[in-house]
């Protein structure tokens, strides 16, 4: 179920998914200029719904124009990862990490068909917003086994991303109100972070009003601390969920220093004269 909500992102609205029962992946394929590089896209909506347009298609739209295959997951919802319980007013888990599923599949799935795609089956990587930012990270540590029955030859594949990309991230800071003065990574994340986890891209605003930026902070803490690769790009202004629209806000200019940033860890090529 498709509903536009009301509240203007940079003077536009966007649209929610709700009540997901069915996952699904659509694909966006560049044209001429092909990379070979792939990202799979997971929009937020704290695991309640999906902004499957503002942090969905238009991103995958963004990244078909620069070459980079685009793979949306529209994962199963609501309360299909860690989210906020209004009753008992804490973090919860969820009783079936369906969503996290979805994204093994999902990367198995773009592995299986890269040739198929015209895609680098070494240069997968994916991109999550709020939820999806927790999702990012949930993939990048929860890739060795896959957490359902195997059901065909996608599941025989790695689905360990090559590279992640949070934005503005979610449900990492703790399990506990966040009013809680302990600065720790969620366990399920930390337990499980490695030198084998990807290279990783943080983007984050301090004046966000769902205080994300601790969850950014304690992550890239986490990733550096374990020897992880990590570059995190922390703006005064931005709010939260800003996606790819632009304003005339610095952080509008994250999308640029995601592209230098696949170059400066090997995943794009530099451009000619460079």
């Amino acid at each position: 179920m498709e509903v536009e909500d009301g509240h203007l992102i940079a003077g536009k609205p966007w649209t929610a998914v709700k009540d997901v029962s069915r996952p699904t992946l659509t694909v966006y394929s560049p044209g001429k200029a092909n990379t070979g590089v792939a990202v799979v896209v997971f929009p937020g909506g704290g695991y309640q719904e999906l902004a499957i347009d503002l942090e969905g298609s238009e991103v995958c739209e963004w990244l078909a124009a620069h070459g980079i295959t685009g793979v949306l997951l529209k994962y199963r919802v609501p309360n299909s990862g860690h989210h906020w319980d209004p009753q008992l007013r804490r973090h919860v888990p969820p009783k079936a990490e369906t969503a996290l599923e979805d994204a093994q599949r999902a990367i198995g799935l773009v592995r299986l068909r890269a040739a198929d795609w015209k895609v680098d089956p070494r240069r997968i990587g994916v991109m999550g917003f709020s939820a999806g930012g927790h999702m990012v990270a949930a993939i990048s540590t929860h890739w060795e086994k896959r957490l359902y029955a195997t059901v065909d030859a996608a599941d025989r594949q790695s689905c360990r991303p090559d590279f992640a990309v949070a934005l503005y991230p979610g449900h990492l800071w703790g399990w506990t109100p966040k009013d809680n003065p302990n600065f720790d990574l969620n366990p399920e994340i930390a337990t499980h972070i490695s030198k084998r986890t990807p290279p990783t891209f943080l983007v984050q605003a301090q004046d966000d009003p769902v205080d994300s930026v601790n969850d950014s902070l304690v992550y890239y803490l986490a990733l550096k601390n374990a020897g992880v690769s990590a570059e995190l790009h922390l703006f005064a202004k931005g709010g939260h969920a800003f996606g790819l629209r632009h304003t005339d806000l610095p952080v509008s200019d994250w999308p640029e220093l995601f592209v230098a940033w696949l170059r400066s860890i090997g995943v794009l090529d530099a451009p000619s004269g460079h």
